[in-house]
């Protein structure tokens, strides 16, 4: 039933949505009205995706508003029937939630017609047909094939929250203006070089507004941790003056390397992310599940960031802890040629950003060496012989 409320109605209609929220967002003082059905499902997506807040940023609409050069309506839509609302959804930490997985999870809990807006803001509504569209590539623009979780790639089972590609000097032209991810891990380098297009893709990706990572691909020269501890200090070189939003890998496949066994794989490996990890960065490590399960103790599995390679399946069967999954090469749009395909289940740039890492803070800084003439003489006998020096103020 569609009701009629009074402009600047406070009446609570459910525990987290008042009337006046869907009223006219025009200049004029008039009645607005509100479909029965819009609130409850709206309280049911509050509920699925674990909501602080949704805001409502346009409700009802008239007919002269909705025709308005800043809405650039029809006059005749769901908005204007009261059956429509778009809305941004927050979760517990005050993020907005992406609008891709606020349609998937439109779409399960039953309204009829949802969209895409931009990147965190969603269009539902109740109307009595489906209509599914993706308003980014235009107003009337219907998905094709007509279910969000395929059209995002997203799986039903455990729902990622952002998609994402890696690349390298292979992917030397990126249209980074018209991708459409949620991130990029790019290349930094290996050994004792910078990956010929890593400055070209970290300018691009930035001027595009793509939050990114980086990696560093342990060269298969570096066979003990002496060489990994180099090359962790060549990576921070080339991180130096710049911010990612997301964290900052180690790529280890070399079979050199795995022929070493498990106790010299992992060592290489702590020694990497350690250092790295003490100049200020979120860090983590890139493999393949075999060689996870294989040459990867348990420790660095709990305590860092793991970016799972596990291609051409459904859902990973790796049973530990992941934060990426990289699933497939394959095509995206803006990308000339094949590239990695990703998906992220951890919101990383919040995360990274309030602990100040990754170029967003304050770097970590070890505690000064003391002056040569700090420190107060002592002297002491042992066994006999006397020993003479100075105590140094920690």
């Amino acid at each position: 039933m569609i009701r009629t409320y009074h402009y600047g109605d406070t009446e609570q209609l459910s525990p987290h949505f008042r009337a006046l929220e869907f009223q006219c967002k025009c200049a004029q003082r008039h009645d607005f009205k509100l479909d029965d059905e819009l609130v409850p499902l709206l309280e049911k997506l509050f509920t699925v995706l674990a909501c602080s807040k949704i805001v409502v940023s346009s409700g009802y609409r008239c007919v002269a508003h909705d025709k308005s050069k800043s809405v650039g309506g029809s006059g005749t839509g769901q908005h204007t029937i009261g059956k429509a609302a778009d809305i941004c959804c927050y979760d517990k930490n005050g993020n907005p939630i992406s609008s891709k997985l606020v349609c998937c999870a439109a779409q399960d809990i039953g309204f009829n017609g949802v969209a895409r807006i931009n990147d965190t803001y969603t269009h539902v509504d109740t109307r009595d047909g489906k209509w599914f569209g993706d308003e980014t590539k235009g107003s009337s623009y219907s998905i094709p094939s007509g279910d969000f979780y395929e059209y995002f790639g997203i799986g039903k089972e455990e729902k990622p929250m952002f998609k994402g590609i890696d690349v390298s000097f292979y992917q030397s032209q990126i249209d980074w203006k018209t991708l459409d991810v949620d991130f990029a891990i790019i290349k930094c380098g290996q050994r004792d070089f910078t990956d010929p297009k890593f400055e070209q893709h970290y300018a691009a990706a930035h001027d595009a507004g793509i939050p990114i990572g980086a990696y560093w691909y342990l060269d298969k020269t570096s066979l003990t941790e002496d060489a990994a501890l180099k090359e962790a200090d060549e990576f921070v070189k080339r991180l130096e003056g710049k911010q990612f939003e997301y964290p900052v890998f180690l790529d280890l496949e070399e079979s050199k390397q795995f022929d070493l066994g498990k106790a010299a794989v992992s060592a290489m490996i702590r020694a990497f992310l350690r250092r790295v990890e003490s100049a200020g960065y979120w860090v983590g490590l890139y493999m393949s599940k075999s060689h996870l399960e294989t040459y990867v103790e348990d420790d660095i599995k709990s305590r860092y960031c793991v970016w799972l390679a596990q291609w051409d399946v459904s859902q990973p069967t790796y049973t530990g802890a992941y934060g990426l999954w990289q699933y497939k090469i394959g095509k995206a749009a803006g990308v000339k040629g094949d590239c990695d395909l990703d998906y992220c289940y951890v919101d990383y740039p919040t995360k990274i950003k309030s602990k100040g890492l990754n170029g967003y803070g304050k770097p970590f800084e070890k505690p000064p060496e003391p002056a040569a003439d700090d420190g107060t003489p002592v002297e002491i006998v042992i066994d006999g012989q006397k020993y003479t020096g100075k105590l140094n103020k920690v």
